[in-house]
């Protein structure tokens, strides 16, 4: 049974918070503390695996309190429930927080936020999970320019203008955004050469995932070289993937949240670069001498491939399940059955085709060849010549890399 800490200073935010979570007292074991001091002293007494809390108040305020918990407390879910009027606190725990969430909350959104977050270490293999992350470390929270842009998309009354002028704080973010505006990707008709024009092209939803996918990079700052691993190739190769993935969209996916995980999909492979290059180091070699895929190395000497790892990262951060979905299980989509094409297998088909059509010198280690059964079992077996058409066309187009 999850155990839950909500924290708030004001007695009818937490009598409403009882009230709504009644119905939940059968699969989770609640708790509620008054303010920051009260909730450490709850959390020294007994383990938890979820906090949720307020920000603005007296004494030891939200910022201060996932702080302390994010020291003592690494594993601990941290969430922070605010409203717009107290943005300028609430950016202040940007480092120290996996997830936000604004006021007012309703019960359905909450309770998908905290199940979201915990639930990807009960689907996987946990065990094993939980060991190579422990020996990781502590993983970093979600980064400030896209925890701002994400509070401010979801004002459904925020103007373009502010929009734009959060990305255009970050000049990596804004030269990405028009190199992919102004690709085969979305096959634009002239030259896009300002934030607005490509924003407005493109859509909040897909400036979102761009945002995430230059940040995460970022938060895995990899300065030791890893031998066999290229952190150009590896954009490279996550950006064809969003492309390709976004081609085969029109077979029954949901199309929403393919940009994401096509970027993300390797997102654990940083993870591991950064935090575990040794073992990482170790994998390739294996990987490459004995002519295996990756992930399959992976598996074998640390219980879980970047696979995981990664899903477990963007899970903490609060992304869309369905995207933590397809990023976990993009090497294996027949753990995932559901009798039609879903993104899991957009990605695991988008992945594979990124591999085997990669600009010359790019070609790596071995991977996997797609299996027919998984395509034809869903329903796409008639499309895969034109995607691996498609997936030829795109990978001939330049893909850079913004540092």
């Amino acid at each position: 049974m999850k155990r839950v800490l909500f924290v708030d200073d004001e007695p009818k935010i937490l009598d409403g918070l009882r009230r709504m979570l009644r119905p939940q007292r059968l699969v989770w074991d609640v708790a509620f503390a008054p303010g920051g001091a009260e909730a450490l002293a709850m959390l020294e007494g007994g383990a938890f695996d979820v906090i949720v809390s307020d920000m603005r108040m007296p004494g030891t305020d939200g910022a201060a309190l996932l702080k302390v918990v994010s020291e003592k407390h690494p594993r601990i879910l941290r969430i922070v429930l605010s409203g717009y009027t107290e943005l300028e606190s609430t950016y202040r725990a940007v480092p120290f927080a996996h997830q936000f969430l604004l006021k007012p909350c309703d019960t359905e959104t909450l309770i998908s936020a905290i199940e979201r977050g915990t639930k990807l270490t009960e689907t996987l293999h946990s065990e094993s999970l939980a060991k190579i992350v422990g020996a990781l470390g502590e993983l970093p929270s979600a980064p400030r320019i896209y925890t701002e842009l994400r509070l401010a998309l979801s004002d459904s009354e925020a103007p373009i203008e502010r929009i734009v002028k959060i990305v255009e704080k970050d000049v990596a973010i804004t030269a990405k955004l028009l190199q992919l505006v102004n690709s085969a990707f979305f096959g634009t008709v002239r030259t896009v050469a300002d934030v607005k024009t490509a924003v407005m092209y493109l859509g909040v939803k897909t400036l979102h995932d761009l945002v995430l996918s230059v940040e995460i990079s970022r938060a895995f700052d990899v300065k030791r070289r890893v031998e066999g691993f290229s952190i150009d190739h590896f954009q490279r190769h996550s950006t064809l993937t969003a492309s390709i993935a976004a081609r085969i969209a029109d077979a029954g996916g949901p199309a929403a949240h393919l940009v994401a995980a096509g970027l993300l999909h390797d997102a654990g492979k940083l993870v591991l670069a950064d935090r575990a290059p040794e073992n990482f180091a170790s994998a390739i070699s294996v990987a490459g001498r004995e002519g295996r895929p990756l992930f399959s190395v992976e598996e074998e000497l640390m219980g879980v491939s970047h696979a995981e790892v990664g899903a477990y990262l963007l899970s903490l951060w609060g992304l869309p399940y369905p995207v933590v979905e397809a990023v976990a299980h993009h090497h294996h989509p027949e753990r995932v059955r559901s009798g039609r094409w879903n993104l899991v297998q957009a990605i695991y088909v988008a992945n594979l085709l990124a591999h085997e059509h990669a600009a010359a010198g790019e070609a790596g280690l071995p991977h996997s060849q797609i299996d027919p059964a998984i395509v034809e079992s869903a329903g796409g077996a008639d499309r895969l010549r034109e995607w691996h058409d498609a997936a030829a066309v795109l990978a001939r187009e330049p893909q850079e890399v913004v540092q």
